[in-house]
């Protein structure tokens, strides 16, 4: 929180408010409890007032992304959309007498897709470049005198 002597918003309060009820679903806080300590955080006027409404309780942990808020898992599906509506709408241009050879493009982009989706809900995360290693293509060897 900030300096005790600001004045607290309502959004504050109800921050406060929000924690100390989650506190008391995880068994944390009884029903009493509960109810005097919410009375005090939408009376509190200051952040010294709301500060000792929390002090016994565990710092709150950041809420784990969904599936579809994952960049990676966004990327593949993206990945997977775009190139198999092109080769789909490709082969239906080109006429349906063959066999449906976007099946494979199907096939690549889904397995990478499925394995993103995989890696989310595992947690585990996919490995950035390395930044130790140079970016781009090597240089040309200089010649000599230039």
């Amino acid at each position: 929180m900030s300096s005790p002597a600001h004045r607290v918003s309502d959004a504050e309060r109800e921050a406060v408010a929000d924690r100390l009820r989650h506190a008391a679903a995880e068994g944390r806080l009884d029903t009493d409890e509960l109810s005097d300590r919410v009375e005090r955080a939408y009376g509190a006027q200051t952040t010294a007032d709301l500060e000792p409404l929390t002090a016994d309780l565990p710092e709150p942990r950041p809420a784990a992304l969904t599936l579809w808020e994952n960049e990676s898992v966004r990327r593949r599906l993206a990945g997977f959309i775009v190139p198999n509506l092109v080769c789909i709408g490709v082969w239906l241009a080109s006429g349906t007498d063959g066999d449906f050879w976007p099946k494979w493009v199907l096939l690549v982009t889904g397995i990478a897709l499925i394995g993103s989706i995989v890696h989310a809900k595992l947690g585990i995360e996919e490995e950035a470049d390395d930044p130790k290693l140079p970016g781009g293509p090597p240089r040309p060897p200089r010649l000599p005198g230039t």
